[in-house]
């Protein structure tokens, strides 16, 4: 099994449509396995979703970047991803871990009880958010790096999520977190694979 990223790509529908697609997950890959993209299409057909995945897939097994997929533990097995990530209302880890055989299991979180459920449950890591205002949640008010330091208290490799910046994965390293997760931070940077590079530098020399 793959180490579990220090930093996760979070695809949306718009990014995996979009034309540069391809070229932009290339410059991401490029990072090694430091860098997870995390296929996230809840808008697109299950055919389209496998399609995203296959592609992100074959451009990442060069680079040994590693790849999840969002929510679905058969797509995850399907595309041979080397995790899943659970909503809240998806299949509990252990049900999960019947489908998807081999690989990470995370379930994002947005608590302390669902973090601990989560882990109970058999949760792998958890992704933990949104720690800052972010405006891909607007209506969500920041909880702050307090709050992700008691989330990073329970004993799992904890994934931030949610107004992640270089400026600000200093703190979140401080904070306990295994890594963070964005979407704008890395899909909209002019050049991703410095924006993504600028993140990972807060766990440069973290084993």
């Amino acid at each position: 099994m793959r180490p579990l990223p220090r930093l996760l790509a979070v695809t949306t529908d718009a990014v995996c449509r979009s034309p540069d697609f391809s070229e932009r997950t290339a410059a991401l890959v490029r990072i090694g396995p430091a860098l997870g993209v995390l296929v996230r299409a809840p808008g697109s057909p299950t055919a389209e979703q496998a399609s995203f995945a296959e592609r992100v897939t074959a451009l990442a097994r060069p680079a040994e970047a590693t790849v999840l997929v969002h929510g679905r533990p058969d797509l995850a097995r399907a595309v041979d991803a080397d995790g899943v990530q659970l909503r809240q209302d998806d299949l509990a880890p252990a049900d999960a871990r019947r489908v998807f055989l081999s690989g990470w299991i995370g379930v994002a979180i947005h608590s302390r009880a669902e973090a601990a459920a989560a882990i109970e449950a058999g949760a792998d890591f958890v992704v933990a958010g949104n720690v800052f205002e972010t405006s891909s949640h607007p209506a969500r008010p920041a909880r702050g790096v307090g709050w992700l330091t008691e989330i990073c208290s329970l004993g799992r490799p904890v994934i931030a999520i949610g107004g992640v910046t270089p400026d600000r994965a200093a703190e979140l390293q401080r904070a306990g977190a295994w890594g963070a997760a964005a979407i704008s931070a890395l899909w909209e940077a002019p050049d991703p694979t410095a924006a993504g590079l600028g993140i990972l530098t807060a766990w440069n020399g973290t084993t």
